[in-house]
């Protein structure tokens, strides 16, 4: 069964404020990976940097989950996301030489104000379906919210040319229905400390 949404927005004029528009996506990830994004002194992430005019950040600390903020033009945040996922299929799916053989799918988890995850979701999962449907990629959003935040982990995983296509599918679902209220991020490794402040409060 075909639907007509699919079609459209291919054909016609490209909407030139669609470039203009500034998007950040924050992604949550494991030493590993940020290892992997980083390179050796840095060369990796500078190169990311560099061909997709994207400006990443990459969160202090010592804790094992740290943020990687990616901001830009969507074109140039596609772009970033494309060389990250390739970038974590290489180091992590490494040694096997059947491309086709599927192994190692790769996983990026993206952090969404909850606000945008209804409309992520769609009414009774509809929307959520369609994604995975027409891209190919597991789609998860988290039912509980990220520790002291307001955001909750969307979860994505497939073969890097899938997921560039359900990230993208993503960020336009986020671009149509802005957060709600204001949004408090996550931030990994503070919860310790946050929740002996709460504690604190409520006691005085």
């Amino acid at each position: 069964m075909a639907s007509p949404d699919g079609a459209s927005g291919v054909g016609g004029s490209p909407e030139e404020t669609e470039l203009s528009i500034t998007l950040t996506l924050r992604m949550l990830m494991h030493g590993k990976e940020i290892g992997s994004i980083i390179g050796k002194k840095g060369e990796t992430v500078k190169r990311i940097r560099e061909q997709s005019t994207a400006r990443i950040t990459i969160s202090e600390g010592s804790c094992p989950e740290r943020i990687t903020t990616i901001t830009g033009s969507t074109d140039a945040v596609f772009r970033a996301v494309s060389m990250i996922a390739f970038k974590l299929e290489e180091d992590l799916g490494a040694g096997g030489d059947g491309v086709s053989a599927g192994r190692a799918p790769v996983t990026l988890r993206l952090v969404i104000p909850a606000s945008q995850c209804g409309s992520l979701i769609g009414k009774a999962g509809a929307k959520i379906r369609e994604i995975r449907e027409s891209t190919g990629a597991q789609v998860q959003v988290a039912g509980d919210l990220l520790p002291n935040s307001t955001e909750r982990a969307v979860t994505v995983s497939g073969v890097p040319d899938t997921i560039i296509q359900c990230v993208r599918q993503i960020c336009a679902v986020i671009l149509e229905s802005p957060p709600k209220g204001a949004t408090i991020p996550y931030h990994p490794g503070l919860s310790l400390g946050t929740i002996l402040l709460s504690a604190n409060q409520v006691r005085g």
